[in-house]
């Protein structure tokens, strides 16, 4: 049934305008991003079916990508990005939460957790520092790179740029595997040992690298690849 021949208490929008955002399925939220549905398809029934294309998991969706998207009938380019860009807000407001409140790191547990969000799920390297204060208290977060170590190695100047511009006192790498496996790979050891050494140039303490994996996580200063 298209959403205009809906009975008006059933469409997204006067639902919303009535009960709040709160009172709206994922369903109905969703349908009110894409807008529009097909000729035989209301916007309610194709927001069911990307739901359902994500294993009815919000959060399997938020990592889904344009390309994957149009791949559903009824879901174009412009449908896609907009799901995509909703999915990136959000993110983007759950890590402004965060950062909101000055977290300070104690252990490479702490960084797996709070760096779990944006990166588990991810079907690319995504690869992060957290900048730190003196009193290890996270100032802020920066995506360094996006895509593959192995192919496009990270550059110190990459990294430890952001935390020179902050005044950063100390700063955590880390970043996910997509295999879920979080076994340092060659180029892992490598990429840190170059950062260590920059590290001790610039005067800004490498406390670790953390590498994400799919309910794990492996701390590479815990494993003993940093020189104490």
């Amino acid at each position: 049934m298209q959403i205009k021949k809906m009975p008006e208490s059933e469409r997204p929008q006067e639902k919303m305008l009535y009960a709040g955002a709160g009172g709206l399925s994922n369903s109905e939220l969703l349908a009110l991003i894409i807008r529009t549905g097909t000729e035989k398809k209301s916007a309610v029934r194709l927001a069911d079916e990307v739901i359902s294309y994500a294993n009815d998991n919000i959060g399997d969706l938020g990592s889904a990508e344009v390309k994957e998207l149009t791949e559903i009938e009824g879901i174009g380019e412009a449908k896609a990005c907009s799901i995509v860009a909703a999915m990136e807000l959000s993110k983007r407001l759950m890590s402004d939460r965060q950062g909101a409140v000055k977290v300070r790191i104690k252990d490479s547990r702490q960084v797996a957790e709070i760096l779990t969000e944006e990166m588990v799920g991810e079907k690319r390297e995504v690869f992060m520092t957290l900048n730190l204060n003196s009193k290890l208290q996270v100032e802020s977060k920066s995506v360094i790179s996006i895509g593959n170590i192995d192919s496009a190695p990270v550059h110190p100047r990459e990294v430890f740029g952001p935390a020179v511009r902050r005044g950063a006192a100390a700063v955590v790498v880390a970043h996910n595997h997509p295999s879920g496996d979080p076994t340092p790979s060659p180029q892992d050891i490598e990429v840190t040992k170059r950062l260590i050494k920059a590290s001790e140039i610039l005067g800004i303490r490498l406390l670790d690298h953390v590498i994400v994996g799919n309910g794990c996580f492996t701390s590479m200063k815990s494993e003993g690849y940093f020189a104490d």
